[in-house]
């Protein structure tokens, strides 16, 4: 096996909340020692152009590893599931495979009905992310910091350093409650956190970009503004970093890592995975 095959991406896509696929198909790669699985998950795939944008994913990694990536699928829509199957991936549609031979076997054809485990058998874990994600929206970018002590993690950084990504894929994958602030011209004069942050270090995780790209992404927002600028940028992450630390919180990089990515670690270094 060269070293390509030794590595696999894999994508699990739902059109619920993903961990079902997630679930069956972690078991079955757990039978191939010796590869390494690199995974992304989209979850309430329900629309053809969401489906359209998550097979357009999938070719853009075969394309560019020139190895098939897996596939394991729960959508029910049919229609839907064209557009994965479609891809050049190994596509292993869950929902049918199970479905097909219990069909037989009943002599009753299946509803193909999006959520009947939610209505059917109650699905804590899907009010639960439904809680995340609201929390989430409703405590972005600083919008209602009285709420921070209901948060499971808050995210400080500048401006456009990744919080609000960051904050809704931890809310949507992990069911985690989310708050984040924009660190302002003010609060970077003092070289401190806000004294109202104090209370919640041990939630706090600061996420930290380097200059050049921090300015280059302002400048496809706005373009050609002070706010844009190398120096202005520059500056900021200086006087972050240098907040950041004094207050010994734990630091991201987001200037080389995916969101994902940053999820994952932050996850992992905050000890906020969930044994539901």
């Amino acid at each position: 096996m060269d070293n390509k095959q030794n590595k696999r991406s894999v994508f699990y896509i739902s059109d619920r909340t993903g961990k079902t696929a997630e679930s069956l198909g972690q078991s079955l790669l757990s039978q191939f020692d010796g590869v390494e699985f690199s995974d992304r998950t989209f979850a309430f795939v329900i629309t053809e152009m969401e489906a359209h944008f998550v097979a357009g994913e999938i070719q853009r990694e075969y394309e560019a590893s020139g190895v098939q990536p897996i596939v394991f699928s729960t959508l029910v829509n049919d229609d839907i599931q064209q557009f994965i199957s479609a891809t050049d991936a190994c596509v292993i549609s869950l929902f049918n495979s199970f479905i097909d031979p219990l069909e037989k076997a009943l002599q009753v054809k299946s509803s193909h009905t999006i959520g009947k485990p939610h209505e059917e058998f109650g699905d804590e874990d899907y009010k639960e992310q439904m809680d995340a994600i609201d929390f989430t929206l409703k405590n972005d970018d600083g919008i209602r910091t009285n709420q921070f002590d209901k948060a499971d993690v808050i995210l400080v950084g500048v401006s456009r350093s990744a919080k609000t990504p960051t904050c809704l894929y931890l809310a949507m994958h992990f069911s985690i409650k989310a708050a984040n602030y924009p660190l302002t011209d003010d609060d970077l004069d003092n070289d401190k956190l806000p004294e109202f942050l104090l209370p919640y270090l041990d939630k706090i995780v600061g996420l930290t970009i380097r200059a050049d790209q921090l300015s280059a992404i302002r400048q496809q927002r706005r373009p050609n503004t002070t706010y844009a600028t190398l120096k202005k940028c520059q500056n900021e992450v200086k006087h972050a970093e240098i907040m950041m630390e004094k207050a010994d919180i734990f630091i991201l990089d987001s200037t080389a890592m995916s969101i994902e990515e940053i999820a994952v670690n932050l996850v992992k270094e905050k000890g906020l995975l969930k044994n539901n």
